[in-house]
């Protein structure tokens, strides 16, 4: 794979999730009955930066969780013999909360398909939001961000790479081609 074209550095990706933190606010009117969701992997560390730059602008912090949605996947028996499931963490009961999802990439909608099937195994929320760093279209379910980092339109043949400070050891997002 090669890199097409570098989307976001570090500091035009913390602008963006900073803008998210900003818009998931506005949208809710506050942090009241509000918890934030990260879905497994990228979707936790962007989740947790949200979280933090809401503390810093409402002076108190808002919960935060993180989803693994690895035996709610439609393509489970394709990704690995033994696929690893990894600990759900959700900070209090869901119920009659605003669950913000957030994710890195969205595509073709089935990782947020899978993560509402997940969700709901903990309880009923009063409403979802979806936030994500980078929507790259190519929906094959009828899915769609309340709040988007950045809006990418890609060819199929493409491929999104987010690489992250606490995973990969720097923050970019790259459009990669085969």
């Amino acid at each position: 794979m090669n890199v097409k074209k570098r989307l976001l550095d570090g500091p035009r990706m913390n602008r963006a999730i900073r803008r998210m933190a900003i818009e998931v606010l506005e949208k809710n009117r506050g942090t009241e009955d509000l918890i934030i969701v990260g879905i497994r992997s990228r979707g936790v560390p962007i989740a947790e930066r949200m979280a933090k730059e809401i503390e810093e602008m409402e002076g108190h912090p808002v919960s935060s969780g993180i989803l693994d949605i690895t035996l709610y996947r439609d393509d489970l028996t394709t990704i690995a013999p033994q696929p690893v499931v990894k600990p759900t963490k959700l900070p209090e009961p869901i119920d009659d909360k605003i669950v913000v999802l957030v994710d890195d990439v969205l595509y073709t909608g089935r990782t947020v398909r899978a993560a509402l099937d997940a969700l709901i195994d903990f309880g009923r929320p009063k409403a979802v939001m979806l936030a994500v760093l980078i929507d790259r279209g190519h929906r094959e379910l009828p899915i769609h961000a309340d709040v988007i980092g950045k809006t990418v339109p890609t060819d199929a043949h493409e491929v999104i790479k987010v690489k992250l400070v606490e995973t990969d050891g720097e923050d970019e997002v790259l459009i990669m081609e085969k």
